[in-house]
């Protein structure tokens, strides 16, 4: 029996083994909705005349500007300088853009209703959360509820264990 007791004694005396063990639990969950936006470039009014062997009588002329109607262009009046030799004539008018009467946009439930108009215009419209939704349970379980049109629902769980 006293061998049984000093067995005893001595088991709990021993020291107690060491191990490295890392348990490590990372869980998120990342929802996005895209914003709508807006870029308009107003296009200026051009024109441009070249040629050879054409001499110049009347000058093209622009418009004079006034907001809600076109600018307006009158071509110029060209003769050919020299009677029988080759000659070569261009002339072109680019309409620009009158100011808008919209000059700011807003967004309503992810819509822009009403935007300005110009030569040059990019529109992205925006997202709908709806019923964009997402949860990580205690347990690690996903639940991922999808949204409209323009949304992002990403979720993730890592568990890592490391025993050296």
């Amino acid at each position: 029996m006293k061998k049984a007791l000093l067995l005893i004694a001595a088991s709990l005396l021993a020291a107690p083994v060491q191990a490295d063990i890392t348990h490590k639990i990372q869980s998120s969950v990342s929802l996005s909705v895209d914003g709508a936006g807006s870029t308009a470039i107003r296009q200026p009014s051009s024109m441009a005349v070249s040629g050879s062997n054409v001499t110049l009588g009347t000058v093209p002329v622009l418009g004079a500007f006034s907001s809600g109607a076109a600018l307006g262009y009158t071509p110029g009046a060209y003769t050919i300088t020299t009677a029988g030799d080759a000659f070569s004539y261009s002339e072109s008018y680019t309409e620009g853009d009158d100011v808008p009467t919209v000059l700011s946009t807003t967004v309503t439930a992810g819509v822009v209703p009403a935007l300005p108009i110009f030569g040059n215009t990019t529109t992205t419209t925006g997202g709908v959360a709806g019923t964009l939704a997402g949860t990580i349970a205690t347990d690690g379980a996903l639940t991922i509820t999808a949204g409209g049109a323009g949304t992002t629902a990403i979720g993730q769980v890592i568990q890592e264990l490391t025993i050296k």
